[in-house]
């Protein structure tokens, strides 16, 4: 039986927009997507703003009761204690946010993730009710001696050890060479990652949460090339990462069902 997935699109501002900055982009997004009759049927969209803005980013989506869905873009693995500069997935959950991306490919490189500890910020995530988007990607190095999908699909298996994926989770392809590159993966492959990953997470988590699971394309994601990454079949939407903080071209993104016919 079919199931049907709302596409997803996720903008990762990274350290990027202060709170003053996330109030009026935020401000303009719903706008500009009120004027295009954007659906949220046809994509839901979620912004992930630094963790100084996430308060006046919850200010803003309640007070004007705002179609946009946002969240941190890491947590910690522990639920309070004495550590310096991390931030709790309780905190994020009394901000009202709905999703955390973890595993992310610059805090694997450049903060020293293990799978280990993508592991157990899912867990943590869970813990306080929210939604991980997952990382998983691979380098240009692990394309070239292990193909496509062997990465991402190890860093999948390590990441849902002992998870209930049925508690919800959405999993995100990153080739690591695409990142910021311009040069973003051909829709095929794309979809021949996200394949994998699925038949992954039927083996882990049964045929109903695969199908039911969205998996999203992040790479040099851009208005000009997203619809035909969500016309792969197992592509259903994406993490943007620079185009995310320009106004007009996320906005585009977001609306990708209108530079198709179908």
């Amino acid at each position: 039986m079919a199931v049907s997935r709302t596409p997803f699109i996720a903008g990762n501002w990274k350290m990027n927009l202060d709170h003053l900055q996330a109030i009026a982009f935020v401000q303009k997004l719903a706008w500009s997507l009120a004027d295009a009759k954007h659906d949220f049927a046809d994509a839901e969209v979620a912004v992930f703003p630094p963790f100084t803005d996430i308060r006046s980013v919850q200010t803003l989506v309640s007070a004007d009761d705002l179609p946009i869905a946002y969240g941190g873009q890491d947590l910690s693995q522990h639920d309070s204690g004495a550590y310096t500069g991390e931030v709790s997935g309780a905190f994020l959950a009394k901000l009202d946010c709905r999703y955390v991306i973890i595993g992310h490919s610059e805090r694997r490189t450049l903060h020293g993730e293990s799978d280990a500890d993508v592991n157990a910020k899912v867990k943590a995530a869970h813990r306080h009710g929210l939604i991980p988007v997952l990382c998983v990607g691979e380098t240009a190095d692990d394309l070239e001696q292990h193909g496509a999908s062997a990465v991402p699909v190890a860093q999948l298996r390590a990441a849902l050890d002992g998870v209930d994926a049925g508690k919800g989770l959405v999993v995100a392809y990153e080739p690591v060479w695409a990142i910021g590159s311009g040069k973003a993966a051909t829709p095929e492959q794309a979809q021949q990652v996200a394949a994998a990953l699925r038949a992954v997470l039927g083996e882990i988590a049964g045929d109903e949460v695969a199908a039911s699971t969205r998996i999203l394309y992040g790479g040099s994601v851009k208005a000009a090339n997203i619809a035909s990454f969500l016309r792969e079949p197992d592509v259903d939407g994406a993490l943007v990462g620079g185009a995310s903080l320009d106004l007009d071209e996320f906005s585009s993104i977001v609306r990708f069902k209108k530079h198709v016919g179908a």
